[in-house]
């Protein structure tokens, strides 16, 4: 285990958590742009292909972090039987998900039903699906939706903020069912799908394009929203949330519905729109 993964057992997520927001959504025009510049700088941000192409013109360090990007500059796959990659990033794991667990590095796996925070929600993706996208400091940091569906449920479920980095999914037992995160279940035409959004280490801010803020200032219980009857419907491809700073988004689909694409694999490199996997059903 690296010194770096070791630390993350002691340091004080919350406090770093709320100090690094602190300086996200400040607008000192000189920490802001400090910060913007250091981030594109070193982790190779391509502005052009972003809405506001120019650095200077976000008031924050969160703005520029959560920016748009140009129309077309992400097209869904033109096929409509696929799923599509809800990020930027590259995955961490995909695959089956076996009687109820789901891989995340060698030796580490948890199962659906800690990820999501019940056994019964849990139930019906058994021996279905599973991709893990982790969004890096670089990639464009919306998540859109891989198919079509209609918002039932929210779970928000409190924890530790954990690195989602390579060293930290690899030494970390049970790490995405350990780390903050927003779970959201949508009903669909083949039946459930769930996008978590998992929280990290300076990183717990997630908005929903349907309520805005949805994880509150460090909760400490379990807590579900019921949208059934409100008619949220999200198409193929429409924006459906977005980090307040790069982490993880997890999509589960039940068994039955789909088949990966088969070039996917542990750290591929992926891009929003791109297949993901294809209907079967």
């Amino acid at each position: 285990m690296s010194l770096v993964t070791a630390l993350t057992y002691v340091l004080p997520h919350r406090l770093l958590s709320s100090m690094a927001r602190s300086l996200a959504y400040s607008d000192n025009p000189r920490l802001k742009q400090w910060l913007i510049d250091t981030v594109t700088r070193r982790f190779g941000v391509n502005l052009g292909e972003a809405a506001q192409p120019d650095p200077t013109a976000y008031p924050t360090f969160n703005a520029f972090f959560t920016r748009a990007l140009k129309p077309g500059a992400r097209v869904p796959d033109a096929d409509p039987r696929s799923f599509l990659m809800p990020a930027d990033g590259h995955i961490s794991q995909c695959g089956p998900i076996d009687n109820g667990r789901i891989f995340q590095a060698k030796g580490q796996s948890f199962t659906a039903a800690e990820l999501l925070g019940d056994e019964a929600s849990a139930e019906p993706f058994r021996n279905g699906l599973f991709a893990t996208v982790y969004l890096s400091p670089k990639d464009y940091h919306r998540v859109h939706m891989p198919w079509t569906g209609t918002l039932r449920e929210t779970v928000h479920v409190p924890g530790r903020l954990f690195s989602v980095g390579t060293a930290a999914v690899a030494n970390v037992p049970r790490l995405f069912a350990r780390n903050e995160r927003l779970v959201c279940h949508f009903d669909t035409d083949f039946g459930p799908m769930a996008c978590v959004m998992v929280g990290a280490l300076l990183v717990s801010g997630v908005e929903t394009v349907w309520s805005g803020e949805e994880i509150p200032d460090y909760g400490d219980r379990i807590n579900r929203k019921d949208y059934r009857g409100q008619g949220i419907t999200l198409e193929r491809f429409d924006e459906m949330a977005r980090f307040n700073y790069g982490s993880t988004v997890i999509v589960l689909l039940p068994p039955g519905v789909a088949a990966l694409e088969p070039a996917l694999g542990a750290e591929s490199p992926v891009r929003l729109g791109q297949k993901l996997a294809t209907r079967t059903a």
